[in-house]
């Protein structure tokens, strides 16, 4: 198998809502959101060290009587063609999978979900769903990329995986009246994460959030009360 997989943490109790998972990380991204804390991984992926498969596969096998699953994230994963491959090596390694991705590849995602080999989806939901709000919290140009990110939307409000949407609230990206209109726009879905911005020095844009404070937890919980009407289960990380 030709796909790099460039980092690998062996436990974590955060990528997965109450798993234990490992986590391998897939190198590059059609996005260029500037808030971005693996810019390195996303600009420059070639500057990791590749770690092997069957480095990966030997620990999740023989760690398999504590792990729950392994989380597939990156960078995006869905870029990769040969995705599907690792995730059915995991699969016949008797492992759940999660994937995260930005959603810009549907065909790629609807194929997963019709093949059954995921047990659950995070899709990052940047802005609302209008092309200037996504441009500007996405870092992308094309429309096409867009129209794509509202299709893997519809995708998953059809309910055949188990899925959350989630959008990591930027201060001076997200007001309260985006929020209610990503809500309005997925009113329905089963899981909406709203996930505090963390300030980092090594954002994507290096001068994007130096000055930058995140939310506090009682604005957030404002967010949380207007989108709980909207969705089936709200929740807030990084509080």
């Amino acid at each position: 198998m030709k796909l790099s997989i460039k980092g690998f943490d062996q436990m974590s109790l955060l990528d997965w809502d109450g798993m234990v998972a490992a986590t391998v990380y897939l190198p590059s991204c059609n996005f260029r959101c500037p808030y971005c804390h693996n810019g390195d991984l996303v600009l420059a992926p070639d500057q990791f060290e590749t770690i092997p498969l069957d480095e990966v596969l030997s620990y999740v096998t023989e760690h398999n009587d504590f792990l729950d699953g392994v989380v597939i994230t990156g960078g995006e994963p869905c870029m990769h063609k040969e995705l599907p491959k690792l995730i059915d090596t995991f699969r016949e390694a008797d492992m759940r999978v999660k994937l995260d991705t930005n959603g810009s590849f549907p065909d790629m995602l609807d194929s997963l979900i019709g093949e059954d080999v995921l047990d659950y989806v995070a899709m990052d939901i940047k802005a609302p769903l209008d092309f200037d709000s996504y441009s500007r919290s996405a870092g992308i140009s094309d429309r096409r990329t867009f129209d794509r990110v509202r299709a893997s939307i519809e995708i998953l409000l059809e309910g055949a995986v188990e899925y959350e949407f989630r959008t990591t609230v930027v201060p001076t990206l997200h007001k309260a009246t985006d929020l209610e209109r990503i809500g309005e726009q997925i009113r329905g879905a089963r899981r909406y994460v709203i996930q505090n911005y963390k300030p980092r020095r090594e954002t994507l844009d290096p001068d994007f959030g130096k000055n930058e404070s995140p939310y506090n937890s009682e604005r957030l919980s404002e967010f949380k009360s207007m989108m709980d009407p909207l969705v089936e289960e709200c929740i807030i990380r990084g509080e």
